[in-house]
């Protein structure tokens, strides 16, 4: 699992029948100093994200463990929308 921020959103309308009915969100790594990373990851939304957001990622087989995403050929899925989160009792993000 990681944290990141999601930046953008993407629209398939031929893919795998499968896949029809998940949201596809774009989402930049975050450092655990809440800083953004290089590279990116297309992910199958489980939870209603939105841009802007910070989200947990799974991927690999673990992505097909959610409801949303349960045997369909997924490598990456949001499973959850970040509230808080702290670093040796210092706090590192907080939604407002």
């Amino acid at each position: 699992m990681y944290l990141g921020k999601v930046i953008g959103t993407l629209v398939a309308t031929r893919k795998e029948s499968s896949l029809d009915g998940l949201k596809f969100l774009v989402v930049r790594r975050l450092s655990v100093e809440n800083e953004e990373e290089s590279g990116y990851v297309v992910a199958a939304d489980a939870v209603g994200a939105g841009i802007g957001e910070v989200v947990m990622v799974a991927t690999g087989s673990s992505a097909r463990q959610t409801v949303m995403t349960d045997k369909r050929p997924c490598d990456a899925v949001i499973m959850a929308i970040v509230d808080t989160w702290e670093v040796d009792g210092v706090e590192k993000y907080h939604k407002e």
